[in-house]
């Protein structure tokens, strides 16, 4: 079955374009111009990536990617943003965005975005690739299943994370004690190098911390290392 996409924009040349050059691909292309025609798509059919426009009228697309990711079956998010303050990526990652686009866009970058995300979200990333499907690790307490994509606290509670986090959290159990650049986590779950003012790894650090650590503020697991990246503390061990 093809994969669905929704593109939400309100600039109707933009959406008539991506709706050929991504159809050219095989998927199937919903369009929406606005908050109101983005629900009543995705309750004729479900989707499996949302192309967001954050410059729409009425809803702010802000807003919009955070209803979405409070759905129980969250699709993948791309933000696509032509205002040029980076702190518009920023929050929209905060929400929960699994990436972004800056308009203009290339059109060949914007379909390598698009199946990096789709392999996330169907499990298929580049660090679920080097994992067994069955593999389970433990670390601190927490277990994590890297075949169902689910973590579990030490009182025995399911957290919830979003795609970009879960992928997070997998690159630093597949390499704990050892520090990796925000460039080499880039690499690992966009497959792309961290720009000059790129906060992306910086802002997904920032929320997987406040799921997981006991003070976000005085983190125990997930340890900064100033001007480098980030090292991974606890042991990690097959469950």
């Amino acid at each position: 079955m093809a994969e669905r996409i929704l593109v939400v924009d309100d600039e109707e040349g933009i959406r008539d374009l991506l709706s050929d050059y991504l159809s050219g691909f095989g998927y199937e292309v919903a369009l929406a111009a606005d908050g109101a025609s983005m629900r009543a798509a995705l309750a004729h059919t479900p989707v499996d990536l949302v192309l967001l426009d954050l410059g729409l009228p009425g809803e702010d697309g802000l807003t919009l990617a955070r209803e979405l990711r409070e759905q129980a079956h969250a699709p993948g998010i791309i933000i696509v943003t032509g205002r040029g303050q980076p702190v518009d990526r920023i929050i929209g990652l905060e929400l929960g965005a699994d990436d972004y686009v800056a308009k203009p866009f290339e059109l060949r970058e914007l379909v390598a975005r698009i199946r990096s995300v789709l392999r996330r979200v169907r499990g298929e990333g580049p660090a679920a690739k080097a994992l067994d499907a069955a593999e389970r690790l433990e670390f601190a307490g927490w277990h994590i299943d890297l075949s169902a994509r689910s973590l579990t606290a030490p009182d025995g509670s399911d957290v919830t994370l979003t795609t970009g986090e879960f992928d997070l959290l997998t690159a630093f159990v597949r390499h704990p004690n050892r520090v990796l650049s925000r460039d080499r986590l880039m690499e690992i779950m966009h497959r792309r190098e961290a720009g000059p003012f790129d906060r992306a790894i910086d802002v997904q650090v920032g929320r997987l911390r406040r799921k997981i650590e006991r003070d976000p503020s005085d983190p125990e697991l997930i340890k900064s290392v100033r001007g480098v990246g980030y090292l991974f503390a606890p042991r990690v061990s097959r469950a």
